[in-house]
């Protein structure tokens, strides 16, 4: 067991109950060329995580936590990919599209990949997702309950839409959700720190927020 400094307020955590949920850490939308530049965003903007990120991965490996990471994309025919999603505003390029990196959010298409610096190792679950959040049409449900999963640490891209969809999921499934806020970025910084205050609005509404650091210090001691 180790207490985790948090908002808003600490919370003891058991690491065989305790999972880190790496959420769309993927190329197309961390590097350039990628569908978050489509988009018209400045990729730029996310990679400040990466490092976070990295370091509580190993710390997460290294003390036996469960880890999952996500990717959002699609089968190469868009069967699972809604007209809208494919259609809406007016991107360089589209879902599906070629692309620098292969087609756009397209399964097991380079950009659709998780970025070399937090890249799964075996046995580390990989949920492939057609939506914003990870419990929609996948079997990250199932892993957490064979798993004996009851609260998750939550990193990855965007805070505001799939970090948040997943907290908001997970939430109404009964399990304890702490994002660690530097872990997580978005394309628009302001959306990012909105995203975080309403994690821990009305005492924790959807969960808690802490922080790397607070996550090295707290499983180290």
């Amino acid at each position: 067991m180790f207490m985790l400094d948090a908002e808003p307020e600490s919370l003891q955590l058991e690491p065989k109950h305790t999972a880190l949920l790496i959420i769309d850490m993927q190329r197309d939308f961390v590097e350039p060329g990628g569908f978050g530049e489509t988009l018209g965003n400045d990729v730029s903007l996310l990679r400040d995580c990466i490092e976070p990120c990295r370091q509580v991965l190993a710390a997460a490996r290294a003390h036996g936590l469960l880890v999952i990471h996500t990717r959002e994309g699609h089968r190469p025919d868009l069967s699972d990919a809604h007209a809208q999603k494919i259609q809406r505003g007016n991107p360089a390029l589209r879902i599906g599209d070629p692309g620098p990196m292969g087609r756009i959010l397209i399964r097991g298409e380079a950009g659709h990949d998780i970025i070399p610096e937090l890249y799964p190792v075996a046995g580390e679950p990989v949920i492939d997702k057609p939506g914003k959040g990870a419990f929609y049409q996948t079997d990250l449900e199932l892993i957490l309950q064979t798993r004996g999963i009851d609260t998750l640490l939550v990193c990855g891209v965007t805070t505001e839409v799939c970090v948040h969809t997943t907290v908001r999921e997970a939430n109404d499934r009964g399990r304890r959700c702490v994002v660690l806020g530097d872990c997580c970025a978005s394309y628009f910084p302001e959306f990012h720190a909105v995203a975080l205050r309403m994690v821990v609005a009305q005492g924790g509404i959807f969960g808690w927020v802490s922080t790397a650091q607070h996550f090295l210090t707290a499983i180290n001691d």
